[in-house]
């Protein structure tokens, strides 16, 4: 699988001591730079400025803050998709990653506790008869998934009476558009802020039901068995919640689509 090139290197020193808990850290950065993978084309994890290559968003802030405290510097790593960033850790090109919880990836890299959740719903023509999320599982109906993607994965297990078509790569702007207007799918599962930034680019030919069909949790992950790692990466996200940091994170990143995950259960 081809590899999307690094965009950007970014270096942090930490401007004041680290907690004696940061010092005894599992070694996270073993070439001397904290690599994170990601999901080049998901903006619930970050963007890219196409004229500065400026990435930015919650995952970007996470790994900034996470490098900070461990006093290293940091990689971002766009990835094609999720195979894409299991690839990397398995290989031993990234430290990190980020993806959303699925038992299946859970076979591949272990993941830590959930810092954010992203919500799911269907993109529909303007003219549609469904409203809710609810309204999408009926006979007849055939609903777009993107292989791979949580909202295929999920839906693939939970749907009773629609039938999906899956498609290997997101449609663009004007492939959505013609999908839907032509009825060709009744509905295309996304995660809500894809759905609502295609609404808002069709000029009001498109739109997001209301609701969600299932809250995925984004988490950090590693390499499969690597505890030390998982149990400090997890206090780690832990901490940013409870301060508000995720929060802060989330409202600068202006998203429409995503929450703070709950506390880890105990």
């Amino acid at each position: 699988m081809r590899h999307i090139h690094l965009t950007l290197v970014a270096v942090l020193m930490a401007a004041a001591s680290v907690p004696a808990a940061h010092a005894q850290a599992p070694n996270l950065a073993p070439t001397g730079a904290l690599r994170a993978a990601f999901l080049a084309t998901n903006p619930v994890h970050a963007r890219t400025d196409a004229k500065t290559g400026e990435i930015t968003g919650p995952v970007p802030d996470l790994v900034r803050e996470l490098a900070r405290r461990l006093q290293t510097t940091f990689v971002l790593i766009p990835a094609a998709n999720a195979a894409a960033v299991i690839e990397h850790l398995q290989a031993g090109t990234a430290d990190i990653g980020f993806l959303a919880y699925d038992p299946e990836r859970g076979r591949e890299v272990d993941f830590a506790a959930g810092f954010m959740l992203m919500f799911n719903t269907y993109l529909v023509a303007a003219d549609s008869v469904l409203r809710e999320v609810t309204d999408a599982d009926r006979a007849g109906q055939r609903i777009g998934a993107v292989k791979g993607q949580t909202p295929q994965i999920h839906l693939s297990g939970s749907l009773r009476n629609a039938s999906m078509r899956v498609f290997d790569t997101t449609p663009d702007q004007a492939g959505l558009e013609r999908l839907l207007l032509g009825r060709e799918v009744e509905a295309f599962a996304l995660n809500q802020q894809r759905a609502e930034e295609a609404a808002a680019a069709s000029q009001g030919r498109l739109r997001a039901l209301r609701g969600s069909f299932f809250d995925a949790q984004q988490a950090v992950v590693v390499k499969k068995g690597e505890a030390a790692k998982l149990s400090f990466l997890s206090a780690f996200v832990e901490e940013l919640k409870a301060s508000g940091f995720i929060t802060s994170s989330l409202d600068r990143a202006k998203l429409v689509g995503v929450g703070v995950a709950p506390p880890l259960e105990r």
